[in-house]
């Protein structure tokens, strides 16, 4: 427990560092452009703040409609408000705090008759009430509104402490149920936790100390519950979430989250003063943000793990494409989520940047036309499904297996084993040569047989090889070929048209193998003999002789022919068969 105190503190306090180093460059930025856009704009002055009776009827109003539980009235209450004194970071915060002081020091001064208050006054300002500790005064700044002034908001605190143990005026609206734990908290403090020893009242150092251990304390407890949850989720399902690294511990930055959001309440509640919340406040929101960004990080790890498992246990090849692409992509905009919310705890204005993105489109994409170009072809390739992981394809010159695809480029190990990297915008004009998605691989072939072999052994080797084909559990049985096909120059040529119906290379290669060896065993149980290229050379010394007398003429030599003819065919088994 003391370690990990002190590992939160020490992360807590580097926050803090960059918090105090970004701050004022924030700052400064915003009261730039918040100063531009003053010069710039010259609008009208609202009606609600025309004048000191516009500005406390919008105030009253918008804080009354708050108590009765209109929330969305809180911008028009601020509004009243010169804010311009308090920090940007932390200036709703601050600002919704000194709303409540104001209109419970009102309600404890007097009841405001708005008739009573002047429309155009003579002066400068107009004073509500004067106190010990200070004024509360409307004043009109630049732009013609009537606002409480900054002089007054800075001296508030000090005014609400003076007269917060008073009783409302008789006869006000009251509804404590909505009203800020800052103000219920001090209402119940006792006088001597009242009491300022050090920078901040007594009180608020307990509270302070309290929502520390408070933030600790749920760490540790959301932390405990997480690993439990896991360690019964992977005993469950050990298969999907085998590729998760740290399993029990995968969900530690959700701790992280429940303490940054127990300190980021407690620091509203307490309202400190304006220096101690801008430290403690813009640090926290830091921490949240970046414990929510390593936390969704750990998430889509997990969700990766489990779909990959799923991916594996499938048959379909697609998925084996889209697993590998939907935590980068969920990372991605994690990431850009992660920035936009850091930004806008830090009142960071980030519209003039989403702006620029539409006016600065074109020029984006003449400079990443290539990144473009191949985001599309990643795209054409999983809407037409050209190919999918593990398929042999044929690309230009590269011809492999599919490795890897991811949104830039397809990775293709070749089968010299090296790795190929082709950009997947290739893929759009590109003639891609799928032997991944073949139904059948095909066989050709010439088996050359001996001059010398009879006719019958001839028969009987193409009816064995037909067997062969319909008793392989692999083969194409509805359509082949095993034929006497050609008188070779140097073998009689048996034509072998054949196909495979495999899911993979490698399985064709294990049944070409089976067929061939089966092949050359019935050749050698039907004594049927593979020819060799080989020639036969005659010599003749003795001149040509002519024919002797015994030989048939022509015409009977004919008919000898024919008759010779017809009983091979009845032999083979008769005409048209």
């Amino acid at each position: 427990m003391i370690s990990r105190l002190r590992r939160i503190m020490i992360a807590l306090l580097g926050v803090l560092v960059v918090t105090l180093w970004l701050a004022p460059a924030v700052t400064a930025a915003e009261d730039g452009s918040s100063e531009s856009e003053s010069v710039a704009s010259e609008e009208a002055t609202p009606a609600a703040l025309a004048s000191p009776r516009e500005t406390l009827r919008t105030f009253l109003g918008a804080m009354n409609d708050i108590k009765r539980g209109d929330r969305e009235r809180l911008e028009d209450a601020l509004a009243t408000l010169d804010l311009s004194g308090i920090n940007p970071l932390v200036r709703r915060e601050r600002g919704e705090s000194l709303a409540w002081q104001l209109l419970e020091t009102m309600d404890r001064t007097r009841r405001v008759d708005l008739e009573k208050v002047p429309v155009d006054p003579p002066t400068g300002g107009w004073i509500f009430a004067r106190y010990d500790q200070g004024v509360i005064r409307l004043q009109r700044d630049d732009d013609g509104r009537w606002l409480f002034d900054a002089s007054s908001l800075r001296q508030l605190p000090a005014i609400y402490a003076a007269i917060s143990k008073r009783q409302a005026v008789q006869g006000l609206e009251s509804n404590d149920a909505y009203l800020p734990w800052e103000i219920r908290l001090q209402r119940m403090m006792p006088e001597v936790l009242r009491h300022k020893v050090f920078l901040l009242e007594n009180w608020r150092w307990v509270a302070l100390l309290l929502v520390i251990t408070l933030g600790v304390l749920a760490d540790w407890v959301v932390s405990f519950l997480l690993r439990r949850f896991m360690l019964r989720r992977l005993r469950a399902h050990e298969r999907e979430y085998a590729g998760v690294q740290d399993r029990e511990n995968r969900l530690r930055p959700l701790g992280l989250v429940v303490m940054a959001a127990v300190w980021w309440l407690g620091i509203n509640a307490i309202g400190l003063p304006e220096t101690a919340l801008l430290i403690l406040l813009v640090a926290v929101k830091a921490l949240a943000s970046i414990a929510a960004v390593w936390a969704a990080f750990r998430l889509v790890d997990i969700l990766a793990a489990w779909l990959q498992a799923k991916a594996e246990a499938s048959n379909n090849k697609l998925d084996d494409v889209l697993v590998p692409l939907i935590p980068r992509t969920l990372k991605i905009f994690v990431t850009v989520i992660g920035l936009v919310f850091i930004a806008d705890n830090l009142n960071i204005d980030i519209t003039g940047l989403l702006a620029g993105l539409g006016l600065g489109g074109l020029a984006f994409a003449l400079a990443a036309k290539d990144m473009v170009q191949n985001l599309f072809g990643s795209i054409t390739v999983l809407l037409d499904r050209t190919f999918t992981v593990g398929d042999w394809i044929v690309v230009g010159d590269v011809e492999g297996s599919v490795e890897r695809m991811g949104f830039r480029s397809t990775r293709i190990r070749t089968f010299y084993n090296s790795l190929v990297t082709v950009p997947n915008s290739t893929f759009i004009t590109a003639d891609v040569d799928n032997m991944g998605e073949r139904r059948y691989r095909r066989y050709k072939a010439r088996f050359g047989l001996a001059y010398d072999t009879p006719p019958e052994r001839i028969e009987a080797f193409c009816e064995a090889l037909r067997e062969l084909v319909r008793q392989h559990p692999y083969m194409r049985k509805d359509y082949f070929q095993v034929y006497l096909n050609d008188l070779g120059a140097h073998s009689l040529e048996v034509l072998v048209y054949v196909f495979w119906e495999t899911p993979d290379w490698g399985t064709e290669l294990q049944e070409r193998h089976r067929f061939l060896l089966d092949c050359l065993r019935v050749a050698r149980d039907l004594k049927v003999e593979y020819a060799f290229p080989t020639q036969t050379l005659y010599l003749r010394e003795q001149a040509y002789q002519q024919p002797e007398p015994g030989d048939p003429p022509l015409q009977e030599a004919h008919e000898r022919g024919r008759i010779a003819a017809r009983q091979a065919v009845e032999s083979s088994g008769g005409i048209g068969s």
